[in-house]
């Protein structure tokens, strides 16, 4: 026995710091926590108990910032029809939305449609650019946002994005329509609008691969990256906007970085279209990163087959640790 218990505080001795017996690594205690999720219709689902299960899950996560997709209302309770715009509590009520969960500051960036992105958090936000385009060709559909956030001394710099959903260009009559998809038009066009936010934040300023910036949404496209799931031609225009955020910016796909042989959908079906992309310096700092699917989050199609609507959303959310 005596030479047992020797032998064994050797091997523990000898296993490396941050190892534990049962060979697993300690994660280092995060001290930041975002949360970004589509959240479909200004959470359309939650219209029916006045937010309460949304509000009592985003509090069970402890998030510090979140970053909020659809953040709009738009269709009358139980429906899809639409509800009178003075009557929609959401965007102009998300201050009032967020102090339920613990943020007191909220960011709304450019908005074109019925489709905003909404940053709320518990530290100030400083708007940097609401972003929404130039027309004719460089219009960014649902709009974007570029906000800073100061936290524990560091500057994180927040890219809040969604851009066009069909597979038929923005702006094309019915008679073009056709032919556009045809095309790919919609693949294109998102590519365009992807390459117009990043031109107007990240690749703006210098030197910024070498600080922290997230840009984060539902970008409505594939990555090349998970084709072993899709099994795609190599050549499909799918991979137009992920193949720029891939090889023209800084940026690096967390999910993917942290998990590469691992494909989580972010939708109620098989795609993943959500992406949170960080800079190098962002991602030496993640702990976690992952797609949430619980029993409040798993998408629910449905039953009465309202539009395309779901339960609670037709997206995953994606929480992302980091250590500062």
């Amino acid at each position: 026995m005596k030479r047992l218990f020797y032998l064994t505080t050797i091997l523990l001795l000898l296993l490396p710091a941050g190892i534990s017996a049962g060979n697993r690594k300690k994660t280092p205690k995060p001290n930041l926590r975002i949360l970004y999720w589509n959240i479909q219709n200004g959470m359309w689902d939650g219209q029916t108990d006045n937010y309460a299960r949304f509000t009592d899950w985003v509090k069970q996560q402890k998030p510090d910032i979140c970053v909020w997709c659809e953040a709009s209302t738009i269709f009358l309770t139980g429906t899809a029809q639409e509800m009178p715009r003075e009557d929609r509590y959401l965007p102009g009520h998300w201050d009032e939305l967020a102090r339920r969960y613990g943020h007191k500051y909220t960011y709304i960036g450019g908005w074109r449609d019925n489709y905003p992105q909404v940053i709320t958090s518990k530290y100030p936000i400083e708007g940097m650019a609401q972003i929404v385009g130039e027309a004719p060709d460089s219009v960014v559909s649902h709009g974007a946002g570029w906000a800073r956030i100061r936290v524990k001394g560091e500057t994180l710099n927040l890219v809040t994005v969604h851009p066009w959903p069909h597979s038929f260009r923005m702006g094309v009559s019915e008679a073009e329509k056709k032919a556009n998809i045809a095309a790919h038009g919609g693949d294109h066009y998102r590519r365009t609008e992807i390459e117009y936010v990043c031109r107007h934040t990240i690749l703006s300023q210098p030197g910024a691969e070498k600080e922290l910036w997230l840009m984060m949404g539902d970008f409505n496209s594939r990555s090349r990256v998970d084709n072993w799931v899709y099994q795609l031609p190599e050549e499909s225009t799918a991979f137009l906007t992920q193949d720029f955020m891939r090889e023209q910016t800084p940026y690096k796909d967390v999910i993917h970085e942290r998990a590469p042989q691992n494909f989580y959908s972010t939708t109620g079906g098989k795609s993943r279209i959500d992406y949170v992309y960080v800079t190098p310096p962002v991602l030496e700092k993640v702990v976690r990163a992952e797609v949430i699917t619980d029993d409040y989050t798993r998408p629910v199609r449905n039953p009465q087959k309202i539009s395309n609507f779901w339960h609670p959303s037709d997206h995953r959310p994606i929480v992302v640790d980091l250590k500062l």
